[in-house]
């Protein structure tokens, strides 16, 4: 038995130029071309927009909510919060 599922493609798209992408949904296609096409009639039909980016789902690698020592601090920084220095009451 054969898989009949398309894959699936996050959708992002650009409003004027010079403005960031913003993820608007996803499309399911069997293939890039046709996930461009699936994007613009679904998400350019009623948003003004001027560029279409399709990415594969499967191609996203994103953190684990488990994993919390990702975010962690690594290095200790405090010599760059102002607080640490001194300064003379007078100023």
């Amino acid at each position: 038995m054969t898989d009949t599922q398309w894959e699936t493609y996050e959708v992002f798209h650009q409003s004027k130029r010079g403005e960031a992408h913003e993820h608007v949904g996803s499309v399911h296609a069997p293939d890039a071309q046709v996930a461009l096409q699936y994007a613009r009639d679904q998400f350019a039909r009623r948003l003004k927009c001027v560029s279409i980016w399709v990415v594969r789902t499967s191609d996203i690698t994103a953190t684990d909510y488990q994993d919390e020592s990702f975010f962690s601090q690594s290095t200790d920084k405090s010599y760059r919060d102002p607080k640490t220095f001194g300064a003379p009451d007078h100023l």
